[in-house]
């Protein structure tokens, strides 16, 4: 009689789903709304409050902001592999600052007078958690021409952002869109739509559609997987 030990059966493994990487395009229109990084991270929200009380300032500042976040990304995404670890915040805050001193000579030569406007929040576009963080997580680990992608999507989304919040300042608490006026002069301006309370107000109802938003899309999501079960159901 044979003692060996009859052979176990091995099920096979079932497939590894493979991740495919992402395209060119979702990393560039990621940053328009699926990761904006004012109405769904909330990062940058000093100069989104602070200079949105008018759409000619809120678009300055998002060019400039724009220009130093592709310019920063793509020079450390360059040099990546010669920024030792160790150094790689303070290189990054380098690089950054670099571009921020290009952008701020530029807006003091082409619009002066919104350049004081501004005041000093162009200079503190050094520490915008938006572009250091897309430094760190991004640039600074990725090829450069999915580091420009990425960072001129977020670039606009940040944009976007500030359009959204200067328009509404300005249309109710002026009465104009830039500059020109909407209302005649018989419209009240609600003033306190362009001094500080206002841009909390408008952020606060901006963000709060966003949420809405959100929630309606998941409940018509989650209807339709219901819908789509029942279906199989009956087919079964």
């Amino acid at each position: 009689m044979s003692t060996e030990a009859p052979h176990s059966y091995d099920a096979p493994a079932a497939p590894t789903r493979v991740r495919r990487p992402p395209s060119a395009q979702e990393d560039l229109v990621r940053g328009f709304w699926q990761e904006n990084p004012v109405l769904i991270q909330l990062l940058g929200l000093c100069p989104t409050l602070a200079v949105t009380n008018s759409v000619a300032n809120s678009l300055v500042m998002a060019i400039a902001t724009f220009f130093v976040l592709v310019g920063s990304s793509l020079l450390v995404s360059a040099l990546r592999r010669w920024i030792p670890n160790e150094v790689r915040i303070a290189s990054y805050i380098l690089i950054i600052a670099t571009f921020v001193t290009v952008a701020e000579m530029g807006l003091q030569a082409l619009v002066p007078t919104i350049y004081k406007q501004l005041g000093a929040f162009v200079a503190l576009i050094v520490v915008n958690c938006i572009i250091l963080g897309r430094q760190e997580a991004f640039a600074g680990r990725n090829p450069v021409g999915r580091s420009v992608l990425d960072a001129a999507g977020m670039g606009i989304g940040f944009t976007i952002a500030l359009l959204i919040m200067g328009s509404v300042r300005e249309v109710l608490g002026s009465g104009t869109f830039l500059g020109v006026s909407l209302f005649g002069p018989r419209y009240e301006p609600w003033v306190i739509m362009i001094l500080p309370p206002g841009g909390f107000f408008t952020l606060a109802f901006v963000l709060l559609t966003v949420a809405w938003w959100k929630q309606r899309q998941a409940q018509k999501e989650k209807a339709g997987r219901v819908r789509d079960a029942m279906t199989e159901g009956r087919a079964a």
